[in-house]
């Protein structure tokens, strides 16, 4: 294969850090918290601190690594350049894996809200024209991430004064009961919506000035989500009750309606919400497809998939063939998949990226003072606690798929060797 283009340095910290918000965004507040109340009951805002402060162990760990790698790949090249090239694939296909079931999951959420009846079809709509967008350049990428989170943000925001300024709901006979264990699954689940946080890094060559911006720009995503998250949360609670909230298919909605009784989902509020949630899955799917492609990008230059994958276009500088191709992978999954149980999925995939990523950052001798050893340490042990917190069958599901993955390429690996 002809050597290819490098990716163009043209983001800044401003568009690296709505890239971040809006993948994170876009996946909790309109996904998790009705999974995760069912899991933790009254117990949710502590659910969403434990999953924040995990997520700031991963984001420093991910910042001191983009700041010493400020290439394309996020976890699988950092693994590869600290812990040896087994480690590395694992965590780029754990990354890619659970990823893809994401891009799916998103892709679904914005078709049950945008064209109920038809979401399949409004999902692969929507698959299309985001990799189109993200074949464009990774500007186009970014301008069309801060419209939507510029929609999105204001309509939460109006949510939570909403849910607040109602009288709450009345404590339920049959309340959610939780222990221990459902909180941190619960914690589990809502890391799925932390994660966006990656796409920064994994973008890491294309943006401008990376030793500042990269860190900036993670922690200012997440710090930002966060915040965002805990409101939201209890704003929740406090209107719908743990166990309304647990049931409900769309929570945000139904504080409209619960708020407005007499113009139903259908009404202003409804369509407003609705709207908000078709733009924020747009938004973080946007940014997975983008994510997706870049560590296929990578793995494809580390020989660990197809080197087809590798391939950059020269007129806007994207890697074309792995764009298309995690198109073309997510809606196979559309066919077969819903919104709700991919979620367990993806989040074991992400935590066992994480955990490497931290493992990867304490052998770091260059510290960073915002990651040092012990919160490497720290980080790396509450992935594993959590990700094994999940539903058993999520848990199987992507072990098979990992031992599938390393078992692939113990193959190729041998096949190499023999033919040299």
């Amino acid at each position: 294969m002809s050597q290819q283009p490098a990716l163009r340095r043209v983001m800044g910290a401003f568009d690296a850090t709505t890239v971040g918000v809006g993948a994170m965004i876009g996946a909790g507040a309109f996904v998790v918290f009705a999974p995760a109340a069912a899991a933790a009951g009254r117990f949710l805002p502590l659910a969403i601190l434990i999953a924040g402060l995990v997520a700031y162990c991963n984001a420093s760990a991910t910042a001191s690594l983009a700041v010493r790698y400020p290439s394309s790949g996020g976890t699988y090249v950092y693994g590869r350049e600290q812990l040896g090239h087994w480690t590395g694939f694992l965590a780029g296909w754990s990354f890619v894996t659970g990823k893809l079931a994401s891009c799916a999951a998103m892709a679904l959420t914005f078709g049950l809200y945008a064209a109920p009846g038809f979401e399949k079809a409004a999902a692969v709509t929507a698959v299309a024209g985001l990799t189109a967008v993200n074949l464009l350049g990774v500007t186009r990428t970014a301008l069309a991430t801060r419209v939507i989170v510029s929609l999105v943000v204001p309509v939460i925001a109006f949510v939570i004064v909403v849910a607040l300024s109602t009288p709450p709901a009345e404590a339920a006979p049959d309340a959610v009961s939780v222990g221990a264990g459902g909180v941190l699954q619960a914690a589990a689940l809502l890391f799925f919506a932390f994660a966006g946080y990656a796409r920064i890094a994994t973008m890491g060559e294309e943006v401008r000035n990376p030793r500042r911006t990269i860190p900036l720009a993670i922690l200012g995503a997440l710090g930002f989500t966060v915040v965002l998250y805990l409101v939201l949360g209890v704003s929740l609670l406090r209107s719908l009750g743990p166990a309304a909230l647990a049931d409900a298919t769309a929570p945000l909605r139904d504080v409209f309606d619960a708020a407005v009784p007499g113009e139903g989902s259908m009404g202003r509020g409804g369509a407003v919400v609705t709207l908000a949630a078709a733009l924020a899955s747009l938004g973080a799917l946007l940014a997975l497809i983008a994510g997706v492609g870049r560590t296929s990008l990578a793995m494809a230059r580390g020989r660990d998939l197809p080197q087809l994958l590798g391939r950059v276009s020269r007129g806007f500088g994207v890697p074309w063939v792995a764009d298309i191709a995690t198109a073309v992978v997510v809606v196979a999954l559309l066919l077969v998949t819903d919104v709700l149980t991919v979620v367990g999925f993806s989040s074991f995939g992400v935590l066992l990226y994480y955990a490497i990523a931290n493992i990867a950052a304490f052998t770091l001798t260059d510290r960073q003072w915002y990651a040092p050893r012990w919160l490497n340490v720290a980080g790396a042990l509450a992935c594993l606690v959590l990700a094994f917190t999940l539903p058993a069958t999520s848990v199987v599901t992507m072990l098979v798929v990992l031992a599938v993955g390393l078992a692939g390429r113990a193959i190729v690996l041998a096949r190499r060797r023999a033919t040299t």
